[in-house]
């Protein structure tokens, strides 16, 4: 029995990293694709409680299934495993990402949402995202990692509670990467993180925009540095975020 690959994105099943991913991923299993019907970028892990849902089957061939959500990532991957899947997923993709998602941009996401819902759900899961947000971003140099990173966890699996967030740079002067970094987030903060307009009606608007600076961008073990030197970034993340080392600080908290 072939394995099942389920895969979803926040960019909208029209996007090119997700139909790309499809045929990169297909000769490892069989895909169910469950994905927003249009952009939902930085939805992180909402899921939606007060939108009625609805599921839209726009592709169908022998090993392929693609479903359109009018809900948010996270959505989407729940709405495939209650309503859609045959069986337990062997693995859960998020990507291909239009747009790096390293550093703390790991933690406003949707396809890392896609990813960590997998993982809750006690699914392998990885995300890929490339640093070109172009739509029409070149994805065929990605496609021999995809591939690989994929079918290792396919064979392999990942630690309980874990899941892999890959980014790949952007290949501006040379047609290869430089290789691949196993890394930490790096410290990062966005600014400017709002442009005001004024409206011919009167009011004023705001887009949310910003700008992202790497804090310790000398640091060699993080995913920033990676991307900016030519590597593929692999950052293991993992659903518990309990700060252990803060707890012994805190026992005096018990005593109020």
């Amino acid at each position: 029995m072939r394995p099942l690959i389920l895969i979803s994105n926040d960019d909208g099943y029209q996007a090119k990293g997700i139909n790309e991913l499809i045929e990169m991923v297909r000769p490892l299993g069989d895909i169910l694709v469950c994905a927003p019907d249009g952009p939902r970028s930085g939805q992180s892990c909402a899921f939606s409680v007060t939108l009625p849902l609805t599921l839209k089957l726009v592709r169908q061939e022998e090993g392929l299934e693609v479903w359109a959500c009018n809900g948010t990532p996270v959505d989407c991957v729940k709405m495939a495993l209650g309503n859609i899947c045959k069986s337990k997923p062997d693995l859960v993709i998020g990507g291909i990402n239009h747009g790096d998602n390293a550093s703390v941009n790991t933690h406003y996401s949707g396809t890392m949402g896609v990813t960590l819902e997998g993982c809750m759900k006690y699914i392998p899961s990885v995300a890929f995202s490339l640093c070109d947000y172009r739509a029409d971003a070149d994805f065929s140099p990605l496609s021999p990692y995809v591939k690989a990173i994929a079918a290792k966890v396919l064979n392999d699996g990942l630690s309980e509670g874990v899941c892999l967030n890959v980014n790949f740079p952007l290949l501006e002067t040379k047609d290869y990467y430089q290789g691949v970094r196993i890394c930490r987030m790096a410290k990062g903060t966005w600014y400017n993180e709002s442009a005001r307009f004024h409206h011919p009606r009167g009011y004023d608007y705001w887009w949310m925009q910003g700008h992202y600076r790497n804090d310790e961008p000398e640091a060699e073990d993080t995913d920033n540095w990676a991307l900016q030197h030519g590597f593929v970034a692999i950052t293991p993340t993992q659903i518990d975020v309990t700060a252990y080392k803060a707890m012994d600080s805190l026992k005096a908290f018990e005593t109020l």
